[in-house]
């Protein structure tokens, strides 16, 4: 089944990021840069234990190799935070 793409997603990475994104689509041998952000958009989604923006973040605080400072875990329906231990993580 062929997905119409109309609307464009723009970001801005730093020569770093920009690195680690082609390594992985070069490892994963992903057709396209693209292609590539899609599948780690796919991965992060799915994935279990991320982290919730604080209110007032910027764009900016946010980085693809180092965590953020203003984020917070996400509970996890057993009522414990990322960490397993029922707290919060800084």
């Amino acid at each position: 089944m062929t997905e119409n793409r109309e609307e464009r997603l723009q970001i801005m990475l730093s020569q770093d990021e920009l690195k680690v994104l082609d390594d992985f689509r070069f490892k994963t041998r992903m057709p396209s840069r693209a292609a590539a952000v899609r599948e780690l958009l796919n991965r992060g989604l799915a994935a279990e234990g991320f982290a919730a923006a604080l209110f007032g973040a910027r764009s900016t605080d946010f980085r693809v190799m180092n965590p953020s400072a203003n984020q917070l875990p996400i509970e996890e329906p057993n009522g414990r935070g990322v960490d397993g231990k029922g707290s919060r993580r800084k």
